[in-house]
Order: C-alpha cells, then structure tokens, then sequence
C-alpha cells in the first residue's frame, strides 16, 4: 500500500508552500487508495511551539487534508531514535565525536583559507582517533560514518535522476549532545518505523536526500521514492515571502478564501492537468500525478489566486453560501428576516465576488440603513431627476412584482422622460443600495420587495 506523509516543524504557522507539499502527498496517496500521515518535526526544542502545532493543525482541518495516522510528535520517539543509534555503532556505522564547535568553526575557517570545502575532517573516526584520551566536559555528538567512495543515485520522481558522489558528503550529525536527531537521522528512522513508500516533499531537501539514503544502507532498510517538488517564488522570481501578500494558510482563510480554491490553485502552481484551470479537490485526487509535476519553480501570482476563488464561489450552492454568509455575521446585528431571501441575493451577487469577503460585503447593502456620499448625492441626486424617480416609484406600485415587469416600467419611465439608462438606474442604485454598482437594477429592485423599495425610494426623494 502507498503511504505518504507530510512533516511540518511546529515553528510558526502553516505558509503556502507547506500546503502545496502536504497537498501533492495527500492527492497522490488518495490517488491510489493509500495512506496519508502527518507528522510533527518538533525536535527544535526553543523555537517549537504548542501555538505552532495548533496553527498546523487547523490549517489541514481548513484544507480539508484528512490524515489517515498522527499527529505523530519527534519528541515521543527518543528513545526509538537511540536505540537505532546504538544498532549503528555497534555496526561500525557511526562514532562519538567530541570536537567543539569553537574548533569546528576554525577548522572550516582553515579549510576555506586553503580552497577546500568546509566540512568536517574526521578527527574522532575510530581509525583517526586511536589513543585519544575524550576531553572532560564535553558531551559529544553521534556522527554517521558516511562511505569514503562511491556515488548516491536515485531516480527521483520529479527530477529524473540524481547522482552524488559520497567524496562530496562529511560524516554528518546523528544524534546531538542532548541525544536529541538531527533532521537527516530523525526523518529515516521515522520514514521507515511509519511504512513510508513515497517521500515527496520540497526541493530544498534535495541536498539531504543522499545523505539519508546512506543511512537507510547502513541500517539496511527498504529505501522509499523520493520526488522533490519546486519552490514557489514571487511575482519578482524572488522567494516568496510576506512582501508578496498572504503566506500563511489561516491567512487566506481569514481574508475570505475558500478551501478547495487555495487547493486548486496551490495544485496548479508547479502541476498541470491539460489546460484544465478550475477543478474541485476531487478532481484533483481522480487526475493527480507526480508525472505533470514542472521541475522549474512556480511563481506566485495573487491575480490568478483571486480569479480562482472567484470561479469556486461561482460552484457553491446558494444555499450554502447563504449559510457562510450568515456564519460570518453571526456577531452583527443583521436581521436577515428585514431583508430580501438570502439565497436568491446571493445567486445575484456571487457572480462579481472574488472573495467571501466582498459577498458579505455586497449582500449586507440590501439589510443596513442606505448612506449616501456627498460627491454621489450632488452629481445624481439632482432635482431634474426627481420627477422621473417620482414617477417611476408611481408605476411600481401598480406592477406585477417580478422582473419582467419591473423592466417594463423601467423603460416606459425612460421612453417617457426621453432618457437612458444611465441617467435613471444610477440615481435608482443610490436611493436602494448607496451603492453606484450593483447587479442588473431590475432584478435588484425585484429582490428587495415592493415594500422596501417604495419605502426607500420615498425616504431618498425628500431629501433631494
């Protein structure tokens, strides 16, 4: 059975790029009926926060990224972690090291001096260290015996093939003085213990990855596919950052996005089914593969992320979208029942919002008391209009209330006084909505109700 993961570290909120990584592993383990596993990295023991975990863990919730095992935390598995160590060193495969990092510092610092690569030379491997007497006071650290010669090759699932040669690695870190894993020790023993067939994750752990297959060799565990997926970066081909917009996914979720519209667009940022650009989540997991993922960085672009969510809100049902709205102003003190049916409005406004934001926004005009600006009331509300709007609130009166007939009106009114459109729907919006925008004014006014409308249109006109 497939089995993917995804392995935040608990160190601050959830960015956007996390999600695309937990989404692709999610997508491709639903794919092919697998498992998905979430896994804290929380051996960062001063900048690990319960806060963190927290943000994490609402952002899947919000994503609607289920997990099938976890939250499974590092910091449960030391003494797991050990016990792999001591199998190591009683295979020769790894040794204490006592050198300081004040030493370490001056031995990377001679090694640049003369043109070498900074790492670490190796003084306390077995063979190097015979007859040293370990110094007093000094807790050391666990290194890998990284091999000598050879070369680390994978066929990545993204990438295509990759080769390293080990004369390019240093016998790297294990187990810290405090006995807690570094990341390249931590992450084999978890990826083997959890089953995992597939790591994907983000191509800044490229470097990591040969590293760690020498450890699966060492402990002779079964070596899983790896596929690394592209950064993002910014409008500018810089990495993305908070000088981009939003970078958090509780972020976009509090600036009126929905889920399935971050996930399709986080989806499309680096993987591409045909030209396919609006897609539902289930969608993705019928369609997904690591095949189409682009090996080239995508950028980020906050127009197409609005577009997107704009075409989903189009995809809500009325009535679901009613029931969001009314969730969002559940502190206010909307009377909806003063106002026109929720779900026939939002059927009319959906279609201009990119955000819930604007749809709340749009949809409260037609329930709040009507305000008027000054520019607008002096360059519409004017006394030459008056007659006509007198007119016209006449007519509806009398008229069927639906919107063919309240269009009828509307262009009698206008054939009568010999105007346009503009010069009558204008001044109309104002009176009925303060607003100078609005959906077709015919089937604003049939939404708002003959009542409201004739009471508005009176309230507006004594004031002109």
């Amino acid at each position: 059975m497939i089995r993917t993961r995804f392995a935040p570290s608990p160190t601050g909120y959830l960015h956007i790029g996390g999600a695309r990584t937990a989404l692709y592993a999610w997508a491709f383990a639903r794919k092919h009926g697998g498992q998905f596993i979430l896994r804290v990295e929380d051996t960062d023991k001063e900048r690990s926060s319960e806060e963190s975990v927290q943000a994490i863990l609402d952002s899947m919730s919000w994503l609607g990224l289920d997990y099938d095992e976890g939250p499974i935390f590092q910091m449960d598995r030391l003494t797991r972690y050990r016990e792999v160590a001591e199998s190591l060193i009683a295979a020769g495969k790894a040794y204490w090291c006592y050198t300081t990092p004040d030493e370490l510092t001056a031995m990377r610092e001679a090694q640049r001096f003369a043109g070498l690569k900074p790492r670490y030379n190796g003084e306390w491997r077995p063979e190097n260290a015979l007859g040293k007497i370990p110094p007093e006071g000094i807790k050391p650290v666990l290194r890998f015996r990284n091999p000598d010669r050879g070369d680390v090759v994978w066929d990545d699932l993204v990438k295509g093939k990759i080769t390293v040669s080990n004369e390019e690695l240093d016998d790297f870190i294990l187990l810290r003085g405090d006995g807690i894993p570094t990341y390249n020790f931590g992450v084999v023993v978890d990826d083997h213990d959890m089953k995992l067939t597939h790591v994907i994750r983000g191509d800044d752990h490229v470097n990591n990855t040969p590293r760690q297959i020498n450890v699966y060799q060492a402990l002779n565990f079964e070596i899983p596919f790896f596929g690394h997926v592209p950064m993002i970066l910014g409008s500018d081909g810089e990495r993305l950052s908070k000088r981009h917009g939003a970078v958090s996914v509780t972020q976009y979720r509090d600036e009126g996005f929905l889920p399935d519209a971050l996930l399709n667009y986080l989806a499309r940022l680096g993987w591409s089914h045909g030209d396919d650009e609006v897609f539902t989540k289930d969608q993705l997991v019928q369609w997904f593969d690591l095949e189409h993922v682009s090996r080239s960085p995508a950028q980020f672009d906050a127009v197409k992320l609005n577009w997107t969510n704009g075409e989903h809100i189009k995809l809500v049902s009325n009535e679901v979208l009613a029931e969001i709205i009314r969730k969002t102003c559940v502190s206010s003190a909307i009377q909806w029942k003063d106002g026109p049916d929720l779900p026939p409005l939002v059927a009319l406004l959906k279609d201009r919002a990119t955000s819930i934001h604007e749809l709340v926004t749009s949809t409260l005009v037609f329930f709040q008391d009507i305000k008027i600006s000054e520019e607008d009331r002096a360059k519409f509300l004017t006394l030459e209009i008056k007659p006509v709007i007198e007119a016209f609130a006449s007519a509806l009166r009398e008229v069927d209330w639906d919107r063919a007939s309240i269009g009828g009106s509307i262009k009698n009114t206008l054939k009568e006084f010999k105007i346009k459109m503009p010069q009558l729907a204008m001044p109309l919006r104002l009176l009925l909505t303060g607003q100078t925008q609005t959906p077709a004014i015919d089937a604003v006014i049939e939404l708002i109700g003959r009542e409201r409308v004739l009471s508005r249109l009176e309230t507006g006109l004594s004031s002109i």
